[in-house]
């Protein structure tokens, strides 16, 4: 006997012993018995009823003020206006994430802790030697909700008009070029070593602890190369010359920007990602709950526009679908970092 079922009939009225089920009971029980055949179960809404029935905390597993944070806050915001709970921040910044993302996989699957991760998530089992989580077998995936591709930019001075000459460049003078960026095992960093690795480059990476000290460095011309989000690059373009964005498609707010595949480098696209996670067993309607009202969040008027200000795509994928992005990516990214012989700092 499954569960719905002995919680129905723990829920019906007693019966004298030895009578007959009525019409009504005979009828329940066949109606659950075809829907058991069937693979059917209640709706999600029915299932989940009554949640949240506590207030729900967003883990960002980074300081206050970047790109996720952010959209946590975005999408709190519009979670608490519709479902009439609240749903708060908190930042667990430390260790590249790891202390913050080893948290949510520690926390109760009741859907009352929800994870906002960045490739970190995939990125990091890898790069560290150990760390307190398994990105595939601790949490349930729910949706990316935006993404914002890596841009290729140099210093002014660099003569390179495009990628390819600025990859003749290096190719011609080994080891003279230097690339920064916002650190270690950042997405940014990993692309230009997938871009070293395809191409036998040698150019040195150059970690800042942050995006803005290694976007102000290029500016300064203390450093030729960048590579990081187009969302931290989009208002200073006018300071550095943008060569290529690594998306699939050229970006609205920076039209006249190449795609890495325009300029004839295909399978270098690349972009971080902010998805939401619950742990490990998180009952599934909860997780249909989720689902439901992080689209509906997002599609309220205003949200898409200011992520698209910030230089991010809207994505809202399927459960399914970010479970498969991070399998595809956690291998992808194992591989670069092995190749390239990449270490945590």
């Amino acid at each position: 006997m499954d569960q719905d079922t002995a919680a129905a009939e723990s829920e019906a009225p007693a019966r004298p012993a030895g009578a007959s089920p009525s019409r009504r009971t005979v009828m329940t029980m066949l109606a659950g018995g075809a829907a058991a055949a069937a693979g059917l179960r209640p709706s999600a809404p029915a299932l989940a009823q009554g949640y949240p029935d506590r207030p729900v905390k967003i883990l960002v597993p980074f300081a206050a003020g970047g790109p996720t944070d952010i959209i946590a806050r975005l999408v709190a915001t519009k979670l608490s206006d519709n479902l009439g709970k609240q749903f708060y921040v908190e930042n667990m910044g430390g260790a590249g994430g790891n202390i913050g993302m080893a948290a949510a996989a520690r926390s109760a699957p009741d859907g009352t802790t929800v994870l906002l991760a960045s490739p970190s998530l995939v990125i990091n089992p890898t790069l560290f030697q150990k760390v307190a989580f398994d990105p595939i077998k601790d949490f349930v995936p729910i949706t990316v909700v935006s993404d914002s591709p890596n841009v290729y930019f140099v210093h002014p001075s660099v003569p390179a008009k495009s990628l390819k000459e600025l990859i003749d460049l290096i190719k011609a003078s080994p080891k003279t070029y230097t690339y920064a960026t916002g650190g270690t095992g950042t997405v940014g960093h990993l692309a230009v070593e997938f871009l070293k690795l395809s191409y036998g480059l040698e150019a040195t990476h150059v970690p800042f602890r942050g995006s803005g000290p290694s976007l102000q460095s290029i500016i300064g011309g203390h450093n030729q190369i960048g590579c990081m989000t187009l969302g931290t690059v989009v208002g200073l373009l006018d300071k550095v010359r943008a060569l290529a964005v690594t998306s699939k498609a050229r970006f609205p707010s920076a039209p006249d920007i190449p795609t890495i595949a325009e300029v004839g480098f295909p399978g270098q696209e690349s972009a971080t990602w902010q998805g939401f996670l619950v742990p490990a067993g998180t009952p599934q309607p909860i997780v249909d709950v989720l689902y439901a009202e992080i689209t509906k969040a997002m599609e309220a008027p205003g949200v898409r526009e200011r992520l698209v200000e910030l230089g991010f795509t809207p994505i809202l994928n399927k459960p399914d679908e970010f479970a498969a992005q991070i399998r595809a990516e956690h291998d992808k990214w194992a591989k670069v970092i092995r190749e390239a012989k990449i270490e945590g700092q």
